[in-house]
Formats: structure tokens, sequence, C-alpha cells
């Protein structure tokens, strides 16, 4: 059964592969799973009809028969368990993975999103720019905190896995920031996961929803 997942039908990000549908996107690519697109409206994600899927209105949800899935950590761990490439075989290390996706999610992720949050939700309030450089020192405590423990392996914990998957699809947020650049094998890291064709093919299909959106407004 080809499941479908849910996407925006104009995302805030522009095509810049920064939604959350693209880190599903990128698992379904990995594990060579073809899926089905269905793109909302901002008003379509707040109406009973999704909110039954995601109780939150917000995307990526996933559909496959009777199940239903929201959340892209979730979503992401249920393709990993389901097929083959995304977790290693060995139950130690495939616990390992698992953290690192929770890593990503719970202690890095936090203080990019509060960054984010201050720069476009919050800027012009007038305690901003004294906030701005707190949020920054402790996104520069976790990226410093994550380079040591990388140092200079390609992945987190030998092979590419979802682990890997998720820490990228988080550090991606920062790009446009420069922060990253402050950690050269951090950059390196995330290169890596953008070079991966797995996730250029979901880039190149999350971009082009954008591309399409853009070329029907011009029409």
């Amino acid at each position: 059964m080809t499941p479908t997942i849910t996407a925006f039908e104009h995302s805030p990000d522009r095509g810049q592969g920064l939604a959350r549908d693209m880190r599903v996107r990128w698992a379904l690519e990995e594990v060579g799973q073809p899926y089905e697109v269905r793109l909302l409206s901002f008003k379509a994600m707040k109406e009973p009809a999704h909110r039954a899927l995601h109780p939150f209105g917000q995307i990526p949800t996933y559909e496959e028969g009777d199940l239903v899935l929201f959340e892209s950590g979730a979503i992401v761990l249920h393709l990993a368990l389901r097929h083959a490439g995304l977790l290693p075989e060995d139950a130690d290390a495939r616990a390992r993975a698992i953290a690192w996706m929770f890593a990503a999610l719970n202690t890095v992720e936090g203080p990019i999103l509060e960054l984010q949050t201050a720069k476009f939700a919050e800027g012009d309030k007038p305690w901003s720019e004294q906030r701005l450089p707190l949020i920054k020192d402790r996104i520069r405590q976790r990226l410093g905190e994550l380079s040591l423990r990388l140092a200079d392996a390609e992945w987190l914990d030998g092979a590419f896995s979802a682990g890997d998957l998720m820490m990228v699809g988080v550090l991606l947020r920062l790009k446009a920031s420069g922060l990253l650049d402050e950690y050269p094998n951090l950059a390196a890291y995330v290169a890596r996961g953008e070079a991966r064709p797995a996730y250029k093919r979901a880039f190149a299909a999350q971009l082009a929803v954008f591309t399409g959106a853009n070329a029907n407004v011009g029409a």
C-alpha cells in the first residue's frame, strides 16, 4: 500500500527544505518507498478533517491503510523500524541511533526553534535584541557539544542512520544564521547529508511544490 503524507500547499520556507515534511520525504526516499502527497492550505490544516489526523493542526501526517501518524520524528522512526536502511541490525547500535533521533528533536532543535521565533514572531518586541544573544549562546553550547562528539567522524555512530537524518534536518535550520559555519565539522556533516541522493530527490520534490505554486500564481 502506498502511504500518503501531508505537506504545505504554500510553504513558509519557500522551498528551502526546512518544512518538516522534508524529513519524512527524505526517509521515504532512503528506504525506497513510493509515496503520495496531499497538499494543504493553512486554512485546511485547522479544519476538522485534518485535525482528525493531526490534533494540533500541523504537517506532516502519514497515512498507510488504517495507520495514521503525526510528528515527523514518530513517522521517521516508524519507517526506520519497518524498512531496512535507516537503522543498524545490531540491537545496541539500533538503540543508539534512536537515541540520536531523540537528541536531535529534544536537545538540539529546541534553542534553534527559539531563535526562529525570536527573529520572525517576536522581532518587533522591544526586548528582542537583548534576547537574541542569549539564545545564540544556548545554540552555540549545543553545537559545541555536538561538534566535540562528532569530531572527524563521517556520521554520528558508524553508518548513516535515522539519527543522522533527523540531526541534519534540525541543523539545516541554522544555515542562514551563519552559526553552523562556526563549527566546520558540523557544516561538513550537514553537507554530507545534503549530498545523499535520497536527500536530493526529497529536496527536489519539496521545491517543485513551491515553484509549481508560484507558476500557478503567475498564470
